[in-house]
């Protein structure tokens, strides 16, 4: 008479401690998820998968645990009027039918009851799983953290230097359009200077033909008058 009963609660504390153990597993998910917002997407995804399946499982075994109850309460309910009913020479017979109905529900109890600790152990695995995986998220993300507050503050240095370079780079423009203006100017300068060196050169050699004309032209013409000079004192 007991051994249906003891079947019965241990099924339905079994079926507790599952209840409480997924609870455990869905809060520690969603406390997982609000901590790191970045991996939210794939834990809110596994916890749900999680959840539906669990949600599934629980809500067939509650349906085979309720048809279980019914029927070993309406054959207890059953065994005992007939028992009442009938006289001692048949109630041995009513107390092995008994039994022998609690030996072939036991079965089924007790194949639950291995599934349910099987399910346990891998919501268990699967929890450590997914622990583990976020403590390496945790840490890539970390890692991208610092690998980019890095290049944020190695940005900023080459943007300050982008800036410093443009502007003796304008610096640098201003000059060389300076110094293109001047050296312009200097050509300028040098083609009028050569210019008018070209022409007092000619201006001179103009002033030395003339010069060599009169001075040749003196000459004739002292060489004249010496020769008229030299004629007369002959003749005296």
């Amino acid at each position: 008479m007991a051994h249906w009963r003891e079947e019965y609660l241990a099924a339905l504390a079994v079926r507790d401690q599952r209840e409480k153990a997924n609870v455990a597993l869905y809060d520690a998910c969603l406390f997982l998820a609000a901590k790191a917002p970045v991996e939210s997407w794939f834990l809110t995804d596994i916890s749900s998968t999680i959840i539906d399946t669990r949600l599934a499982d629980r809500t067939a075994q509650l349906a085979t645990l309720k048809e279980t109850g019914t029927t070993l309460e309406a054959g207890r309910r059953s065994s005992v009027a007939l028992s009442e009913s009938q006289q001692p020479v048949s109630s041995a017979p009513a107390t092995a039918s008994r039994k022998q109905a609690a030996s072939e529900t036991g079965p089924s109890l007790t194949e639950l009851l291995k599934t349910t600790r099987a399910e346990l152990s891998e919501a268990q695995r699967s929890r450590e799983d997914l622990q583990n995986r976020l403590n390496r998220l945790n840490i890539d993300v970390e890692k991208l953290r610092k690998k980019s507050s890095q290049d944020s503050r190695r940005l900023n240095a080459l943007e300050s230097e982008k800036e410093n370079l443009l502007k003796r780079l304008k610096d640098r423009d201003e000059e060389l359009r300076e110094k293109t203006k001047l050296l312009e100017d200097f050509q300028a300068e040098l083609a009028s200077l050569n210019l008018e060196f070209n022409m007092a050169e000619k201006k001179s050699n103009e002033l030395q033909r003339e010069n060599k004309e009169l001075v040749d032209r003196w000459m004739a013409r002292m060489g004249e008058e010496a020769d008229a000079m030299n004629d007369a004192s002959k003749f005296s």
